[in-house]
């Protein structure tokens, strides 16, 4: 099965240190809603999974995200795509759930969902739990610079490097040279 996973916030869409809150604080980056159409019209399964601890915070509730993630399918739509999937992590920091990347419980129910074996599936993250997450299950993690990603890269450059994790400027980037 070709399946991709992505990160949500700094990947699909535009993030906000302060968290995205509501529907019109969620916006796309721009190219990455063509990338996913892309990916599904080249056979892959487009999966999100996304930590949203601004739920357990109390920025937003449970039905904002629903929202914010109807407008994403919509806009997918217009463009003749959708997701396949999308795992969310409602918990904070220090709630000890193992859904919050890097802990891999998003991972497992994607395993659940598509009876899937995750190694060497490409996972893209703006950030180093994003990457963290992918190497424990032994999928490919692919950084983007957009929303944390320069931050990451300037960071945890050691640990890229050491794991020789492939960097591009946006999530378009990468669908594009993948597929050229």
């Amino acid at each position: 099965m070709k399946l991709i996973i992505l990160d949500r916030d700094g990947v699909i869409n535009h993030d906000s240190d302060n968290f995205i809150k509501s529907v019109d604080e969620w916006s796309p980056i721009e190219g990455s809603l063509e990338a996913i159409t892309k990916l599904q019209q080249h056979g892959y399964k487009i999966v999100v999974l996304t930590n949203q601890s601004g739920i357990a915070r109390g920025f937003y509730t449970l039905n904002t995200l629903f929202a914010m993630h109807d407008k994403f399918r919509q806009l997918l739509q217009q463009k003749g795509s959708k997701v396949d999937a999308i795992f969310y992590c409602p918990h904070g920091p220090d709630d000890a759930c193992d859904c919050r990347k890097p802990d891999i419980g998003l991972y497992k129910k994607v395993q659940a969902l598509f009876s899937v074996n995750l190694e060497n599936i490409v996972t893209v993250g703006d950030s180093y739990r994003d990457l963290e997450a992918a190497i424990q299950v032994g999928s490919l993690p692919v950084l983007v610079k957009t929303g944390k990603g320069e931050r990451t890269l300037q960071e945890k450059q050691s640990q890229i490097n050491a794991f020789n994790i492939p960097v591009f400027e946006n999530l378009a980037e990468f669908v594009n040279q993948t597929f050229e």
